[in-house]
């Protein structure tokens, strides 16, 4: 009765010291001091803007359908599909998940069959002996007992590391639509710009024919009719120049929709794009969407698992095994119950000595838990940034496009009276030039801040994780 019972209470000893040594290899905590402080508010805006809990799965929607413009969906839509780095972010994402149904398998029991014939001859107590031939078929079993919680852990790093390319992938989607958005915008405001400068064009011509008619009734002097079509002549190379960006903003959004730019075309057009007003009272939980801040915190994450199996490795590993199979010396006699053969087996490993190999694995996996810690702190303090960038961004060329309007009407105001005047010969050529120089300039910056505005808007889109709305 006492051997009966002193094999279960050495079970229960041994269970109850892997325990207590499971305990030891939990996980460093990771030291908040080291985080950033979330603001009680943004600088920007109405003081609604909070750090919420990490959301990164919520819907961004469809958050450039904002805009109404059919011709921007239609290019997020063929770079949702085409667009070569959203595919390496899908691919790279599939690769980690592999990664965590590998690892998952180690916590699995491993089932094989093998089968074989060998053939061998030797010497036996001093007589050689005639070579022999042996068959064997059979299976075996194995399952690594996981007392420590090493197969775990690397597991829950594996599902970590497959998170963070979740939020990786989301990165690079939103990364796309908004370079098409941005893109796309910047074309359309410089087909505006063109206009504008052709229709400047247009009209140094009419005073350069203006002067020269003048010149040659003897009202004028050569030097009057030089100054026009140097005008004319600059302003056809600012044109030229403003063709030449168009063809490179075309070529790129062939390249962000996944295209060959020769058969890319995207047709002149007037922009009608409306402008979203990001509302005063955003939700605070859009921030947390950012897919590259949860990619970051998923990254810490598994760093910090990945100290937890580094200290697993002092513990030993414990193997159950069973094998069970035939083996005969005839072939057909190989499947025969007498030919059975089976064994059963435990196996417990556990280095002695391995040269500080254990120890520098774990101070590199502590460094590694460091680095993701301060990147994701960087991450975080990016984000900050970008929504303060943009909203300050929005509020600042609010204000310069009520003065720029201000600007526009009393430049194109001047340039008609100069007009005027220097057709009656009462003002001279060099005060029309300055006046229409100056309403170009004025009406290009106007067009600029507008663009400016835009770009402003998807910048915050972008900033915030996309969409402003719970469910934009």
């Amino acid at each position: 009765m006492k051997n009966t019972l002193r094999h279960p209470m050495r079970t229960f000893a041994g269970v109850t010291l892997a325990l207590v040594l499971a305990g030891c290899i939990t996980a460093p905590k990771i030291d908040a001091s080291l985080l950033p402080a979330a603001p009680a508010q943004f600088k920007e805006g109405d003081g609604r803007w909070t750090l919420a809990a990490p959301a990164d799965n919520q819907p961004r929607g469809d958050w450039w359908k904002a805009f109404s413009d059919p011709a921007l969906d239609r290019l997020i839509e063929r770079a949702d599909q085409n667009n070569a780095s959203i595919r390496i972010a899908a691919a790279r994402l599939e690769q980690a998940r592999a990664l965590v149904r590998s690892a998952r398998a180690d916590q699995l029991p491993q089932l094989g069959v093998e089968a074989g014939v060998s053939r061998a001859g030797g010497i036996v107590n001093g007589v050689g002996g005639p070579a022999r031939s042996l068959g064997a078929a059979g299976a075996n079993l194995g399952y690594e007992l996981d007392l420590f919680g090493k197969l775990s852990r690397t597991t829950d790093a594996a599902r970590l590391d497959a998170r963070a390319r979740e939020g990786l992938l989301q990165s690079a989607r939103l990364l796309v639509q908004a370079e098409v958005a941005q893109a796309y915008l910047a074309l359309r405001a410089l087909d505006v710009e063109r206009a504008l400068v052709r229709s400047t064009v247009t009209a140094y011509q009419e005073t350069l024919n203006l002067t020269e008619r003048r010149f040659r009734a003897g009202d004028v002097a050569e030097l009057d009719v030089s100054r026009a079509r140097t005008e004319v002549a600059a302003t056809e190379s600012e044109a030229l120049a403003l063709d030449r960006r168009r063809a490179e903003l075309e070529h790129a959004l062939a390249v962000l929709a996944g295209e060959v730019s020769s058969g890319f075309d995207v047709p002149v057009a007037e922009w009608n794009t409306a402008l979203p007003i990001i509302p005063a009272g955003v939700p605070s939980t859009v921030l947390t969407r950012r897919p590259d801040v949860s990619a970051a915190q998923s990254s810490m994450l598994a760093a910090q698992t990945r100290v937890g199996v580094a200290k697993a490795a002092w513990f030993p590993d414990v193997a159950l095994t069973a094998t069970g199979g035939f083996a005969s010396p005839q072939l057909g006699d190989i499947f025969r119950w007498s030919a059975r053969a089976w064994g059963v087996g435990a196996l417990l490993a556990l280095p002695i000595f391995d040269g500080g190999r254990r120890e520098a694995n774990i101070r590199r996996s502590g460094a590694q838990l460091d680095e993701a810690v301060a990147q994701y702190r960087e991450q975080v303090l990016v984000a900050f940034r970008d929504v303060e960038d943009q909203l300050s961004s929005l509020r600042l060329l609010a204000e310069q496009s009520d003065a720029q309007s201000r600007a526009v009407a009393s430049a194109s105001r001047t340039t008609s009276l100069s007009d005027a005047r220097y057709r009656n010969g009462l003002v001279s050529q060099l005060d029309l030039l300055d006046a229409r120089r100056s309403e170009l300039r004025n009406r290009r910056q106007a067009l600029q801040v507008r663009s400016a505005q835009y770009q402003a808007t998807v910048g915050l889109v972008r900033a915030l994780g996309g969409g402003w709305g719970e469910r934009s």
